[in-house]
């Protein structure tokens, strides 16, 4: 029975660790409340931003568990002692099992409502202060145990903004309830005649709103409108702040000043403007502190960064207000973004893209320049080594040139010595001294013929290209080897086409390619029997577009391997010769736009071709 009723005692002192445990770790964890008590509706921009902005600041504070309640007073639409009186039960009820830790009041008229009323409701709850202007007859609101953040635009700041939209300013309208409330703007007018002495100043407050409208619709220029909140038109019809603000800028006829961050873009052209989300941040802050552990009347009040100069750039356009002329600080809204700032990623790929085409473009502009200065070089050097190979083909066919000179020469000798004899006799034959002088005649056309030819062939002109007879162009150069074909015993023969073959070639160098391929195909068959030494020139169409020559002779062919190697420079399979003649063939032909080959043909001995465009047709 003893050691049972040990173990009882043992159980009961577990448990009530364990619920001490509990109950400590619960009490570390528990929920910390706070209460936002505000003056006009939750719902309102600018105050749904404070609470946002209180929320916000609760939030970053990770170490304290916070719950936050709100309550919208709303006792600008709501007057009177019966209404306060309800509001006072339905807070009682309603927070009778919440305990509320501390109070965030905002505004003024919540601040009065406690003055009056918090000892019936939360009478150890201290109290943070927010969005109250920073004047003596606020601070008597006070409770003690409490602090304050003080947000307020002065009616300085207002004339500020006035006076930088208009610098001739010389009236200013007022608007707004907030404008007969002195704990609001204090002792407006004071401040304005100390700012500016002589301005002249219209109170529209008292006003209801449909006269308001009608007043501000034909305001002289040098004049602006300075607003405060606006809850109804005074004639029983209730609005929100915002609403009734834009009915107000729709029917003025002069620049609008407002006090709220949450009516820029709405209505107005800005000025020193209230920042409700700060005011919140603000507000919440010295909240957590006071859930940390501060006292609330050992953190003094003080003067918050919730104000700012603020303006619509649209507006400042539409009063042709200069950017100069704003307060130093101001924040401009709304501007519409430059062409750059807008596109400024598209303008600024377009501007690479273009730099890097143009910087291609500036490339190959410069490549196709260094291009056709090394074509234009490239010609040269070939005209040069034409003109080489001319030279030493002529020096080649010197003694043959000679025989053909000295054919004509001889019988001009012969002649003139006979013509010479004739005449000393005594009664000369006329008639027969006539022929012997016409076939002096021509011996001597005959070898100006020669000397022609092979100046022709010599002389060294500029690279021009001009529309050509193929036929011709071919069968001069057969008559110009024909002495070279007589030495060596070939026999030249010319196909020409019946067609009329036309190119656009240079002429000399045209003749120099094809006469290479007739000399090459006369040393190969000079060594041959008397039946294979022959070369024939063919012309002809090909493919509809394409003039072909063909140059063959009855040799022994080309080595099947040698077929490409016979056009590279200084290839030969000649003992004396030097591997020039079908390289600058084909250098010729390419740089014509043409093409050349050879092959060997099916009867023996090998055939080469030139193939190049048409002339165009006119």
């Amino acid at each position: 029975m003893r050691i049972i009723t040990g173990l009882a005692r043992i159980l009961i002192v577990c448990l009530f660790a364990s619920l001490a445990r509990d109950c400590v770790a619960a009490d570390g964890a528990r929920q910390r409340s706070i209460l936002v008590l505000e003056d006009a509706d939750f719902r309102s921009p600018f105050y749904s931003e404070i609470f946002d902005g209180i929320r916000a600041a609760a939030k970053e504070n990770r170490t304290i568990h916070t719950v936050i309640y709100g309550e919208s007073l709303d006792l600008a639409r709501f007057p009177g002692p019966d209404y306060e009186e309800s509001l006072v039960g339905h807070l009682k009820t309603k927070y009778a099992l919440r305990p509320i830790e501390i109070i965030v009041s905002i505004g003024v008229a919540s601040a009065k409502f406690l003055q009056k009323r918090k000892q019936e409701i939360w009478p150890a709850a201290p109290v943070v202060y927010g969005f109250v202007p920073d004047l003596p007859e606020t601070r008597a609101l006070f409770l003690p145990d409490s602090t304050a953040i003080f947000a307020r635009v002065m009616p300085t700041q207002l004339l500020t903004a006035a006076r930088a939209i208009v610098p001739d300013l010389t009236r200013v309208v007022l608007v707004g309830e907030a404008w007969k409330n002195p704990l609001t703007y204090g002792h407006w007018k004071q401040d304005f005649a100390a700012a500016m002495p002589g301005l002249e100043v219209t109170d529209l407050s008292g006003e209801v709103l449909r006269d308001v409208r009608k007043q501000i619709a034909a305001l002289p220029d040098r004049s602006a409108i300075l607003t405060s909140a606006m809850y109804s038109d005074g004639e029983g019809t209730y609005y929100s702040p915002v609403a009734a603000l834009a009915r107000i800028a729709e029917s003025a006829n002069r620049p609008v000043i407002i006090t709220s961050d949450t009516f820029l873009g709405r209505a107005g052209v800005g000025g020193f403007l209230l920042l409700p989300e700060i005011i919140g941040r603000e507000t919440g802050k010295v909240a957590m502190r006071i859930l940390g552990g501060e006292a609330a009347s050992s953190i003094p009040s003080f003067n918050g960064d919730n104000v700012k100069p603020i303006f619509d750039w649209r507006q400042l356009q539409r009063w042709n207000v200069a950017e100069a002329n704003l307060p130093p600080g101001s924040e401009l809204r709304f501007r519409e973004p430059s062409f750059w700032e807008q596109y400024y990623w598209h303008t600024a790929i377009v501007a690479s893209v273009m730099l890097v085409q143009a910087l291609m473009i500036t490339i190959l502009l410069r490549e196709r320049r260094l291009r056709f200065l090394a074509e234009v070089e490239a010609r040269q050097r070939m005209s040069e080594l034409a003109h080489m190979n001319r030279r030493a083909t002529a020096g080649e066919m010197s003694a043959s040139i000679a025989h053909e000179l000295s054919q004509p020469l001889a019988a001009i000798l012969i002649n003139a010595e006979t013509a010479e004899q004739m005449l000393r006799h005594p009664a000369p034959d006329l008639s027969e001294v006539r022929d012997i002088l016409g076939n002096i005649l021509r011996d001597d056309q005959r070898a100006s013929d020669v000397i022609g030819r092979l100046r022709s062939f010599l002389k060294r002109v500029p690279t021009e290209r001009h529309e050509l007879d193929l036929n011709a162009t071919v069968g001069e150069v057969f008559r110009f080897l024909s002495v070279q074909a007589l030495t060596y015993d070939v026999g030249l023969a010319t196909e020409p086409s019946s067609a009329n073959i036309r190119v656009k070639a240079d002429k000399v160098q045209l003749q120099q390619a094809i006469l290479n391929l007739v000399v090459n195909a006369m040393d190969a068959v000079a060594d041959l029997p008397d039946e294979r030494r022959r070369v024939v020139g063919r012309t002809s169409v090909a493919d509809g577009n394409l003039a072909l020559v063909s140059i063959a002779d009855a040799g022994d062919g080309i080595l099947e391997d040698k077929v490409t190697e016979i056009f590279k420079p200084f290839f030969t399979t000649k003992t004396q010769g030097m591997g020039i003649g079908l390289s600058i063939a084909r250098t010729i032909v390419e740089a014509h736009g043409g093409h050349i080959w050879a092959e060997n043909a099916p009867t023996g001995g090998a055939v080469f071709h030139i193939s190049l465009p048409l002339a165009a047709t006119r």
